[in-house]
């Protein structure tokens, strides 16, 4: 009985502590009438590439009296007027009351939303309140009327290169034939091509209904002239069609050094030209050590960096680079550079000239308007099978476990199967836009 008394008063003492204590607990809640009110700078402005680092918009927010000492955290949300910020641009300003826009930065954001260039369009901003992983708040949206601009040049022409030196012989309806661009010059256009041995014309519209050759092989254009024969190599294409001349020059501009595949010797890794630019890429694995930038795979003209500025000198000193991958931008107008740290995409396996082991044949990113989209030009192959990974790692990697070789698009899925393909030169083409990859397999 005893044993009953000693639990009896235990429990007794524990309610009579409880609510002692519960004396001494304040509730804290959130006073409903609490807000926070956005205000803009302007609401009215059209945004311009050569004012991309001045102040566009400050975006401007009252302190709210939440009923409680608070310590929030602000979140400024973007949307098209009228939609509803699920999809909206997000950008922290951590316990500020305010976040000035750059041109550049708004931009993007614009860009980002699917706003299109050079029209006006209207815009929300709200402001997110956070108080805790509880407690959020949203503000009442603010509007402004904006007109994003492109950073992107548009050097295109119809005109291009077409024969069976090209990827895409004298005519296939998968490959367009190889683009011209425009120049400074009017009516002076340029293309930078890598020809295989055979025959070219250039032609407008991918058709045959406006075309020149060269009959007499003297360096002047006929409509509908003869063919004009080339050598295996890498070219920068010139013609004049207002007095119908042209010129092919050997033309490359490559990477080369102990930071490199090749080291010192080469061959260099080869740059592509960037029209949406006007300057070269490429995206490297790199080793520790060190590169520069040449022109032709010769040391006739070579470019490094005095001084580690981001700035080129002819014949400076050697640029030091830690192994990674990069995308490497090389500007020999401006002559300026950046090696940037990227994830990069390879194609590896049988097929491939390094076989499953890699090192990988390298992806280019489109650095266009195709957002994730990626490419492989004249991707040499064997009969094998290949996959797409990651980093040259087997982490991340993709197969095709439904891929149907009757098609030149398939389906990709994570650690899907190999996918076979027979000796060739190809377009490779991987989209990673859509909920579903999809690699393209043109053959030349």
């Amino acid at each position: 009985m005893k044993k009953h008394i000693n639990k009896s008063i235990f429990v007794l003492t524990f309610f009579a502590i409880l609510f002692t204590a519960c004396e001494d607990v304040d509730i804290v809640q959130l006073d409903p009438n609490a807000n926070t009110v956005v205000s803009l700078s302007t609401d009215n402005i059209v945004l311009t590439e050569d004012n991309a680092e001045s102040n566009a918009v400050t975006v401007s927010w009252t302190l709210s009296d939440f009923g409680f000492d608070a310590a929030p955290s602000y979140t400024i949300m973007i949307d098209v007027s009228g939609g509803d910020f699920s999809e909206s641009q997000l950008i922290s300003a951590g316990s500020n009351y305010s976040y000035d826009f750059t041109v550049a930065e708004l931009n993007n954001k614009l860009l980002s939303l699917g706003l299109n260039p050079n029209e006006e369009a209207m815009v929300d901003f709200k402001v997110k309140t956070t108080l805790s992983s509880y407690q959020e708040m949203i503000s009442e949206s603010v509007s402004m009327a904006v007109t994003p601009f492109s950073s992107i040049l548009d050097l295109s022409t119809n005109l291009g290169v077409v024969g069976s030196a090209t990827p895409g012989g004298w005519g296939n309806a998968d490959i367009p034939d190889l683009p011209f661009y425009t120049t400074a010059t009017a009516d002076i256009y340029v293309a930078y091509v890598t020809l295989g041995n055979g025959e070219i014309k250039f032609r407008k519209d991918n058709l045959w209904n406006e075309n020149y050759g060269d009959s007499g092989a003297d360096g002047t254009l006929e409509a509908n002239g003869d063919n004009i024969a080339v050598s295996e190599g890498s070219y920068k294409i010139t013609v004049n069609m207002a007095d119908l001349t042209y010129t092919i020059e050997p033309f490359t501009w490559g990477l080369v050094g102990s930071a490199t595949t090749n080291g010192w010797d080469g061959p260099d890794m080869m740059l592509t030209y960037n029209p949406f630019a006007d300057d070269w890429r490429t995206v490297v694995t790199l080793l520790e050590g060190e590169a520069k930038f040449r022109f032709n795979n010769d040391w006739g003209l070579n470019y490094g960096d005095s001084g580690a500025d981001g700035s080129l000198e002819i014949g400076g000193d050697n640029i030091a680079v830690s192994a990674g991958h990069y995308l490497v931008v090389f500007n020999p107008t401006t002559l300026t550079y950046s090696i940037e740290d990227m994830d990069v995409w390879g194609l590896v396996g049988s097929a491939t000239t390094n076989s499953w082991d890699g090192p990988n044949q390298k992806f280019v990113p489109d650095f266009g308007i195709n957002e994730d989209h990626y490419y492989i030009h004249g991707a040499v192959l064997s009969n094998g099978e290949i996959k797409i990974r990651q980093n040259d790692a087997w982490a991340v990697n993709y197969g095709s476990s439904s891929f149907n070789a009757a098609s030149s698009t398939n389906d990709l899925d994570i650690g899907g199967s190999n996918i076979p393909v027979s000796a060739g030169t190809y377009n490779v083409t991987l989209n990673f836009s859509t909920s579903t990859p999809t690699i393209t397999l043109n053959r030349w």
